[in-house]
């Protein structure tokens, strides 16, 4: 289970609902969310094993954040509302999972949980200050627009 201690998301809700448009809120949100989580993507590409014999795009260069999935992770997938902001950090390399976990033939060798481990608090932390500082700005400039009106 994996358990996670996020301060002062209720303030930072209330500050992002006064931005009036719903795709300016959106696309606040997925910056963020994609700067916050590019360094466990960054350290799970460090991390992951090498298989220089690999014609295809190496395991450690596979990791990124992105808020589309593959067609098998979207049919397992459940989506919330239309107003919620996801973003994903993970891999669709095929030896991604066996790796992370092993199988019959070859043991464990994780590194993508390990990455997620050693960064979880800054990357909410970053997250934190990130979302509030965007929220300020955009709605900096939706007052002076105002004022211009």
């Amino acid at each position: 289970m994996l358990e996670a201690r996020f301060e002062g998301g209720r303030e930072l809700e209330a500050a992002l609902a006064e931005i009036e448009r719903t795709a300016t809120r959106k696309s606040l949100a997925r910056r963020v969310l994609k700067r916050a989580a590019q360094p466990v993507a960054d350290q799970a590409n460090a991390t992951a094993p090498n298989d220089p014999d690999s014609s295809d795009k190496p395991l450690n260069e596979s990791y990124v954040v992105t808020s589309k999935l593959t067609k098998r992770q979207a049919a397992i997938e459940r989506r919330g509302d239309r107003d919620d902001v996801v973003m994903y950090v993970g891999t669709a390399h095929p030896a991604g999972v066996q790796q992370e976990f092993g199988n019959r033939r070859h043991g464990p060798q994780p590194h993508f949980r390990p990455a997620w481990d050693a960064d979880r608090d800054q990357m909410l932390e970053r997250m934190r200050q990130d979302l509030a500082a965007e929220i300020q700005k955009t709605l900096a400039r939706a007052r002076a627009r105002a004022a211009r009106s």
